[in-house]
């Protein structure tokens, strides 16, 4: 199932025991997501191809160094360096592969990560909104807008099949810069990193973890990577309440206004998300679909509940906006 343009699948459908072992570079990843243009608009659209890899000796070290010789147009250090975002955006480890797997493989590089977003650039439903942060878990991916405008996104893994991150809208609550789970097992801390909880009733929030390439995986909560989820950590707005600050002990104190608005959408995919839909002569970029408004996506808690009544009362209509 694994050879040729339609075993397309291996790549995505890693056995499970090996998906706990793969896991990305995060601190090679940083250059990637941090380089931005400043005009959305002159960010080029990008094509997609794909890559068998292949060497004549059929030896799998001599295949990936002859993907990164190719990635790279001669030069084996550009390639890897470039093979890094291939990696990212196919969500495996090319370290992993063997000869005659697939990869899919962009026609430009070193862009403003944002061109090989699968959110839109724009969201005219968002326009309103001041920050707006929305997760697909069909696509495991989270996109960041401004009064519209896509300011980031990154990849993501929402909770496992027997742990799923709710559907909803909610708001970002408290935040704390470092925190244990209390899910931690016995003498083994699961430590977290710019934790930002957005579901406070049950103790669900993003934060950094070592994350795995593939999909759900996790107790609920939501894995970034570090960059990503340090960004995320000092962009969002926390809730504001009479007990004051920004930690967990805020949540003493009554809602006098909420956090940054959090959309949870998509379904669960099954095993790893695949970002591509495959077409016989070319891959295409699946394209995240967003609701007409953030107001359309039904409240996930009742915080969400409560100010949505507020919110109608004020504007005296009795409908959803």
């Amino acid at each position: 199932m694994r050879r040729g343009v339609f075993a397309l699948l291996l790549v995505f459908l890693l056995p499970s025991a090996l998906q706990a072992q793969d896991y990305i570079n995060q601190t090679a990843l940083e250059d990637i997501l941090e380089h931005q243009y400043e005009d959305l608009d002159v960010i080029p659209e990008v094509q997609y191809h794909y890559y068998i890899l292949h060497h004549s000796s059929g030896n799998n070290v001599l295949a990936r160094n002859t993907l990164y010789k190719e990635l790279g147009e001669g030069d084996l250090e550009l390639g890897k360096k470039r093979a890094r975002l291939v990696e990212l955006l196919n969500r495996v480890l090319i370290r992993n592969l063997e000869i005659g797997d697939t990869l899919v493989v962009p026609n430009r590089f070193d862009l403003d990560f944002r061109a090989y977003s699968p959110f839109p650039r724009y969201y005219p439903g968002g326009r309103d909104f001041d920050k707006l942060f929305i997760m697909d878990k069909s696509i495991q991916a989270f996109g960041a807008y401004e009064y519209g405008k896509l300011v980031r996104w990154g990849v993501i893994n929402t909770g496992s099949p027997e742990n799923p991150t709710p559907n909803g809208r909610f708001n970002f609550n408290w935040k704390e810069e470092y925190r244990v789970s209390s899910l931690s097992p016995p003498g083994e801390p699961w430590e977290m990193y710019w934790v930002f909880n957005f579901h406070d009733a049950r103790g669900i929030h993003v934060h950094q973890y070592p994350m795995p390439t593939g999909g759900p995986d996790s107790h609920g909560c939501v894995r970034l990577i570090d960059a990503d989820a340090k960004w995320v950590f000092h962009w969002a707005d926390p809730w504001q309440t009479t007990a004051g600050g920004t930690g967990i002990a805020s949540r003493r104190g009554k809602i006098i206004k909420q956090g940054t608005t959090v959309l949870v959408i998509g379904e669960d995919p099954v095993g790893r998300p695949r970002p591509f839909i495959f077409k016989k002569q070319y891959p295409v970029l699946k394209r995240v679909a967003l609701p007409n408004h953030p107001y359309d996506v039904p409240p996930g808690t009742p915080q969400q509940e409560y100010f949505d009544r507020l919110r109608k009362a004020r504007e005296g209509t009795g409908t959803s906006r």
